[in-house]
């Protein structure tokens, strides 16, 4: 009697402990999308630094942000980026351009070698937004071409992508989000060029 009254116990414990449990934190990243390579390129001999993408208006963490309106924003408990978005964003960014073969070579703002050319990009928005029982995943960023001697401006244009999710939660905003980027690595290349 006693060992079934133990046992009823061990299973209720373990029934509440499993009931209580925190689903898994969900690591999403973003896909470097397939980037056509450019040739005869008049930067061909030329190197391009592609500075930390600053945000003008939100945090820019590992956390997803969403938004229901202009007044409610949040961001998801158990789904985040593998790294902060800034981060991902230039690593995608120097990935693009090192696929496209439309400089010699592109490094990060790290780098102590000299460039030729400066990207910086200014982050507007970069974020899940739902509405009702739409869901998208927007997306606008200013990106300022500089030349790496002078320090003037040479071109300077904001891009933005406002690209329909397939569901209203974390994933379905990330599978949105990438087809944004690889829209916005075709747009930048294009304008580069």
């Amino acid at each position: 009697m006693k060992i079934k009254i133990y046992v009823i116990v061990i299973f209720l414990s373990l029934g509440i402990v499993a009931c209580t449990q925190a689903p898994a934190l969900k690591i999403y990243t973003l896909d470097v999308p397939k980037i056509a390579m450019v040739k005869n390129s008049h930067y061909q001999y030329k190197i391009l630094k592609v500075t930390f993408p600053q945000s003008i208006r939100e945090e820019m963490s590992e956390k997803i942000n969403f938004s229901y309106t202009n007044d409610e924003r949040g961001v998801y408990q158990n789904s985040q980026w593998s790294n902060t978005m800034s981060k991902l964003l230039q690593g995608t960014l120097i990935d693009m351009f090192d696929k496209s073969k439309l400089f010699k070579t592109v490094v990060s703002d790290t780098s102590t070698l000299k460039e030729d050319y400066r990207l910086e990009s200014n982050i507007f928005t970069f974020e899940h937004r739902v509405r009702g029982i739409e869901s998208y995943s927007v997306i606008s960023i200013q990106f300022t071409l500089i030349d790496g001697n002078t320090g003037k401006l040479i071109k300077s244009k904001r891009f933005y992508y406002q690209e329909k999710t397939k569901s209203t939660n974390a994933k379905g905003y990330v599978d949105a989000t990438n087809v944004a980027i690889a829209k916005l690595g075709k747009d930048l290349i294009h304008w580069m060029k």
